[in-house]
């Protein structure tokens, strides 16, 4: 009994910090994917300037910890440049989104890649240009493929918010922070429901990735 009651004292405590954790997941959700699609088709032009440039910036957000490029953006760019990117909540989905958007856009690349080279060359038999081929047989089919990946990074954007405590915003994992400072005795009980709130907010994502895997199984020629 004693521990029900402070289940039912702690969890709205921790869930005031919900709005933070969701709002942040959504907005760096969509940056991501908008910068996994711009990168990952420039990583298949022809324009080689646009290819390396694309390069760098996937090479270097993938090859450094989201936790530095949070402190970078919250903490360097506005010291070293004057550059104010906006609040804390701004700085943290720009960094969540643009961290996730390198990995994922190497999802889009990997997935145009893997369209059977012979769609390819039936859609220049049939006289189609080269953004013709792209919008009309070789994306409808690498979107398919790119659905699975996407749930699973969607998910890991989701644990990646609890960074955003660092930068002092009032996430779930922040009040679970406030919370054990100041009642250590609870803090194995506080993570624990820390951890089954993230789980329950992982579930439709879970969902959303099976369904993801079943559609990426159609409609794409082997």
């Amino acid at each position: 009994m004693i521990i029900i009651s402070a289940i039912i004292e702690i969890t709205p405590q921790l869930l005031r910090g919900l709005g933070i954790t969701i709002s942040v997941l959504l907005a760096s959700a969509i940056i991501a994917y908008i910068v996994a699609f711009v990168a990952g088709l420039s990583r298949v032009s022809n324009n080689v300037i646009l290819n390396k440039a694309t390069g760098v910036y996937v090479e270097v957000f993938r090859g450094t910890s989201l936790i530095v490029q949070l402190f970078w953006l919250y903490y360097a760019i506005p010291m070293l440049f004057g550059i104010q990117l906006g609040s804390n909540w701004w700085t943290g989905v720009i960094a969540i989104g643009l961290n996730y958007g390198a990995y994922l856009s190497e999802v889009v690349r990997g997935s145009i890649l893997a369209v059977d080279k012979g769609q390819t060359e039936a859609a220049i038999a049939l006289n189609m240009s080269r953004y013709q081929r792209m919008r009309l047989i070789i994306l409808p089919q690498a979107v398919r493929m790119m659905l699975p990946e996407f749930g699973n990074y969607t998910i890991q954007m989701m644990k990646a918010t609890s960074l955003v405590s660092l930068i002092g915003m009032r996430d779930i994992l922040y009040y679970g922070d406030i919370m054990r400072s100041t009642n250590l005795s609870q803090a194995p009980l506080i993570y624990v429901i820390v951890l089954f709130i993230y789980f329950i907010l992982a579930l439709p994502f879970i969902w959303l990735t099976r369904k993801g895997e079943t559609i990426a199984k159609k409609g794409v020629v082997s």
